[in-house]
């Protein structure tokens, strides 16, 4: 038996898709043609569809940190999101940098309510010193290397990773921070730490990494993506490599797009993350990069703590919680300003490209991953009713737009009732 969801509004950037439609999904894929007897129909008037959304930077806390979050509660967290792929980052405890931990995770997501992909780290232990088996890694699945949650230490390990990392096809995303310059800072260095008598982080620390990951990468031709790009030096970095024909690809994160470092004047730990939330004039930067495809990438940087760790603003660990609310944090924070075409593309077709994945479409034989959604409704976030096992959030209390209805991943609903 299938499912025919009609009177939808499709949204597919992959071929350049926004029209009424509906979609039929059948033994795990999307079919052509129209419900035969045995199929179940859904009145989706209202409603919108587009490809599964592809986070490409998510922390599980699997293994070691399960009581943060673990394989399986993240991915029902991604599946009420309406993310159907995501690619898990290796700062786990031990860090995901032998072929055995990248099996034995692979191994358990198969049956977890998203596509679940792994980078391995670039450096053992992510101590920046000794270059991982690469090859041996990805033989294991792997589709990336990063030491994310800081930067490669070692320039010169930072170079081989690259290289090697080019020549077997595996993404390279960079953790761009100046660590000398970040230490001790718990919010972004400006007008609001200032006043606030709290130590900043000086936007030179990313755009100082950035600068660095770019430099390297384009000495030797390789590819690098850049994750969670925050400031507008940052921005103008990337545009300028661009520009140059340097093979760098971006990412930012819905946080930065909706929220500025104002919110921490509470002192809540929840709105510290790394890299902090920036100025206006940082936030109007990434509107600006997005619009003109300086940044290629939506994602999360989903990070998981309890509220124990999180009660003390001093002392808290960075991080917020991202999946479950990012498509309707970008839908109001992009409101008026990119179409949703744009947004899909940004959050869904482009990062499956970037990694290579098979997502991000809804053209007819691909894998039915689905979302849902009414663009329309608006509504408030409340984090004890969110999936995950944190409640980190960001976006805790505020209102926002555009509610996930139905997710589908590889042709099973993951979220939603019919």
């Amino acid at each position: 038996m299938g499912i025919y969801l009609q009177n939808l509004r499709i949204v597919d950037p992959a071929r350049d898709v926004d029209a009424p439609g509906s979609l039929l999904i059948r033994d795990g894929r999307l079919a052509e043609g129209e419900p035969g007897p045995e199929d179940q129909v859904i009145d989706c008037q209202g409603l919108a569809a587009a490809p599964g959304l592809v986070d490409m930077h998510v922390h599980l806390r699997d293994p070691g940190q399960t009581h943060k979050e673990d394989l399986f509660s993240a991915c029902r967290a991604a599946a009420a999101g309406g993310v159907t792929s995501l690619l898990a980052m290796p700062n786990t405890s031990p860090p995901m940098d032998s072929p055995e931990l990248v099996r034995e995770l692979l191994a358990r997501a198969k049956d977890a309510d998203a596509a679940v992909y792994t980078s391995a780290c670039v450096t053992l232990g992510l101590n920046g010193q000794l270059c991982a088996d690469y090859e041996a890694l990805k033989q294991a699945g792997a589709i990336a290397i990063s030491d994310d949650g800081r930067p490669v230490a070692s320039s010169q390990r930072l170079l081989e990773g690259l290289a090697r990392a080019k020549e077997l096809g595996l993404v390279f995303a960079a953790h761009c921070e100046d660590l000398e310059l970040a230490k001790g800072g718990l919010m972004n260095s400006g007008k609001v730490s200032k006043r606030m008598g709290i130590k900043g982080i000086p936007p030179a620390a990313e755009d100082c990494g950035v600068a660095r990951e770019i430099a390297a990468a384009a000495s030797i031709g390789a590819p690098i993506h850049i994750c969670h790009v925050s400031t507008q030096g940052s921005v103008a970095l990337i545009r300028d490599a661009k520009r140059r024909g340097i093979k760098v690809t971006a990412e930012t994160c819905p946080h930065y797009l909706l929220l500025t470092d104002r919110m921490l004047e509470n002192m809540d730990a929840d709105y510290r993350m790394n890299p902090p939330l920036g100025s206006q004039e940082d936030q109007l930067a990434l509107l600006e990069a997005l619009s003109d495809g300086t940044i290629d990438v939506i994602a999360t940087d989903h990070a998981p703590h309890t509220p124990e760790e999180k009660a003390d603003f001093i002392t808290a660990p960075n991080g917020a919680i991202g999946m479950e609310t990012s498509l309707a944090a970008t839908l109001t924070a992009l409101e008026g300003s990119l179409p949703l075409t744009k947004v899909i593309e940004l959050m869904s077709w482009n990062p499956a490209k970037i990694l290579g994945i098979s997502a991000g479409t809804l053209a007819p034989g691909a894998s039915a991953d689905v979302v849902v959604f009414d663009p329309a409704k608006e509504w408030v976030v409340d984090p004890d009713k969110l999936h995950g096992k944190s409640k980190n959030t960001p976006f805790k209390g505020m209102r926002l737009k555009g509610k996930v209805v139905m997710t589908f991943s590889r042709g099973r609903q993951v979220f939603g009732s019919i």
